[in-house]
């Protein structure tokens, strides 16, 4: 029996944990964990501009020393007979910031101006053929250096020199870029906090708060999986996300059906455990009073009583199962060869058109034909085909005046047996078509369960065979093909055996 779920139960009754899954509780979300990554990527970009800044600022400062050199050079090389008073020549060195100056021409070094002259130079730097890697590795040295050595700067010189040597103190260079680190930090910590709060606004208006939104819904539908309103109303975006929400908007919607459906297919398993006991004593008592109408001498009784009493014994022990969906599967069918053409007449009867005014009635059945199925299966699967194809030609308009039948065939092709049950009603609408074999989604008539085609599609599949609806009739025409079951040669001698 199928077993009732009630929301916000498991599938044996038991109430569900309620599970908060908004944050992961210890943890940041997803806008933390946008942030925490954000601010360290700018920080890397900062520092790559960093890098080159500060060794171009260093560059920068020693071409400045040199350009400042040359123009002092000009100033003392042009003395009379290269006689500067040394007053003169400290106020020149003291401003371009330098202790002395030198020039080469040809063969000839001359130092043209000095002042404190240290005994020995520490650092020797050449600007003339620098490279971008040492002029950042020089940059990183300079700063690292602790007090006031002295350097020599060796650069081109002017009027024909060779080159141009200016020797300087390293500390007002290595103070000068401390000012400027500080000075870029500054102005690079202000953008680094502008741009990381940009792209996280950005991000955060376009992935975080989407994701969001999903969430959130993921959460409520969990909740209550069998409510539309909690079903997400998919945005107007063409991107991923939009395709996510439309997706998932598709994939609620399809489950709630399916959740309605089976809710309705465990209200009836419990309606049926309910009423199963008494109608089964119901029957069983309608048994006890035909096997008394047996012995009555009537001929009409006697024609119709053995037929009441089959049709009660099909009833008493459908109930003994339960009704077909009311179980989880349909009992194995129990196969053997048996007649067609005595089930389609036994069909008839019991549907109720024997003596039908308007219905006619066509078997054509291939004379002898047997089919390997279970007997009462069958006659299960043509009584739910006829019974539809009445109801359809029933509810035909009046005026109508196209001829009313049922025609039912039979044949076999090779080792498969083909049943054809048709009627010249008016069909099946498209609805009907695209939940042909669903239970309670083919029927379009009122008061209809839409099981019949199910029930007989799920016996159909039990005897390994097929059913389909032909398409291009007129009315509607059901194909049922059901295979022989393969011979076993060890059966098959044993069978000749006891012959």
């Amino acid at each position: 029996m199928t077993e009732q779920i009630e929301p916000g139960r498991g599938p044996r009754g038991r109430p569900r944990k309620a599970r908060a899954r908004v944050l992961p509780r210890g943890g940041p979300g997803l806008s933390g964990k946008l942030l925490l990554l954000t601010i360290p990527l700018v920080m890397i970009a900062e520092i790559l501009i960093y890098v080159p800044a500060i060794a171009n600022f260093r560059v920068n400062r020693l071409n400045d020393r040199i350009a400042a050199a040359n123009t002092a050079a000009l100033v003392l090389d042009a003395a009379p007979s290269g006689m500067v008073p040394e007053s003169l020549a400290r106020q020149i060195l003291g401003s371009i910031g330098a202790r002395a100056v030198a020039i080469k021409m040809g063969q000839q070094r001359r130092l043209l101006a000095s002042a404190n002259l240290p005994p020995a130079v520490d650092h020797d730097i050449d600007v003339r053929d620098m490279s971008a890697w040492s002029a950042i590795m020089g940059a990183f040295e300079t700063m690292l250096e602790r007090g006031n050595e002295t350097i020599r700067i060796i650069g081109p010189a002017q009027n024909g020199a060779q080159f141009i040597e200016v020797v300087v103190d390293e500390k007002p260079l290595r103070q000068a870029m401390f000012r400027f680190s500080r000075n870029l930090f500054l102005f690079s910590l202000g953008i680094a906090v502008l741009t990381a709060a940009l792209v996280y606004l950005a991000l955060h208006f376009l992935f975080v708060r989407p994701m969001r939104r999903l969430t959130a819904n993921l959460v409520g539908f969990h909740r209550n999986p069998e409510s539309s309103a909690s079903i997400i109303a998919p945005s107007d975006r063409g991107d991923e996300i939009g395709i996510a929400e439309r997706e998932l908007s598709d994939m609620q919607r399809d489950l709630v059906s399916m959740l309605h459906q089976k809710s309705r297919l465990a209200a009836l398993g419990l309606a049926v455990s309910k009423i199963n006991h008494d109608l089964r004593n119901m029957l069983a008592s309608s048994q006890l009073l035909s096997d008394q109408l047996a012995s009555v001498p009537d001929p009409r009784v006697q024609r119709f009583a053995p037929k009441l009493m089959r049709s009660l014994e099909r009833a008493i022990a459908l109930c003994q199962s339960t009704l077909s969906y009311g179980r989880a599967q349909e009992a194995a069918p129990d196969r053997r060869m048996v007649p067609l053409e005595p089930i389609v007449n036994e069909v008839r009867e019991t549907a109720g058109l024997g003596d039908h005014p308007a219905i006619g009635w066509i078997n054509a059945v291939e004379r002898g034909l047997a089919i390997d199925a279970d007997p009462d299966h069958l006659f299960r699967i043509l009584l739910n085909l006829v019974r539809n194809a009445a109801q359809a030609l029933e509810s035909q308009p009046a005026g109508d005046v196209a001829p009313e039948q049922i025609r039912v065939t039979g044949r076999r092709e090779g080792i498969v047996a083909v049943i054809e049950v048709s009627d010249t009603g008016p069909g099946l609408p498209q609805k009907a078509r695209d939940h042909l074999f669903e239970a309670f989604q083919a029927s379009d008539r009122a008061g209809g369960t839409g099981l019949g085609l199910a029930i007989a599609a799920e016996l159909v599949r039990a005897h390994g065979g097929e059913i389909h609806l032909v398409e291009g009739t007129i009315g509607a025409t059901f194909r049922i093909a059901i295979p022989d079951r393969p011979v076993e040669l060890a059966t098959h001698r044993n069978e000749r055996a006891r012959a």
